[in-house]
């Protein structure tokens, strides 16, 4: 194997090349125990969605949400060296919480924002530029329900290279960000 193939595949530290940084149940995973990635999140727990009546009057039978990271951390506190990965996922919650929102869907499915939300995507965003590797990418999503997506990209001074609305009424954002060398990441706060 080349040493470009050995980078590629993994770590000379033992890290896979890809981190989802805040994978929750991840929903967007075709293969959810992918062997090429590091799911982390700050939730290890199965939950039981409520069955519900939804709008037009029928029934929505609720499930097992399952979060289950390989390792449980905060996205604002990483513990992985410095350029660590190729490619990192950023999946952060959306929506603001309250109280109704805390053991509903929205709150079990993707997490919530409480106060303080904006330092908290700062540092996020500040941690995964840290653990990317220079010349890697960083794939950012973030549904556009309650905050536009134009607000949120003010809390990293990474300048995106593209993006892609999808979703049924066209709100969620998948947006790609490259780690130019030499990039200074800045952003954390305290």
């Amino acid at each position: 194997m080349s040493d470009r193939e050995l980078s590629a595949s993994t770590d000379l530290l033992g890290f896979p090349p890809v981190l989802d940084a805040c994978c929750g149940s991840k929903m967007m995973w075709f293969d959810k125990s992918d062997e090429r990635t590091i799911f982390v999140d700050k939730r290890n727990e199965e939950m039981q969605e409520n069955d519900t009546t939804r709008k037009d009057g029928t029934n929505h039978k609720g499930y097992m949400i399952c979060v289950k990271p390989d390792m449980v951390n905060d996205f604002t506190n990483l513990p992985f060296p410095d350029e660590t990965f190729w490619h990192v996922v950023f999946d952060p919650p959306h929506c603001k919480g309250t109280e109704a929102r805390l053991n509903g869907r929205t709150g079990m499915k993707y997490g919530l924002l409480f106060d303080g939300w904006r330092e908290m995507l700062r540092d996020g965003f500040a941690e995964c530029f840290r653990v990317l590797k220079p010349g890697g990418t960083l794939i950012f999503k973030w549904a556009e329900t309650e905050i536009p997506v134009a607000e949120i990209l003010k809390l990293t001074p990474m300048k995106p290279l593209y993006g892609h609305k999808s979703g049924k009424q066209a709100r969620t954002h998948w947006i790609a960000f490259m780690k130019t060398p030499n990039a200074e990441i800045t952003g954390l706060s305290g």
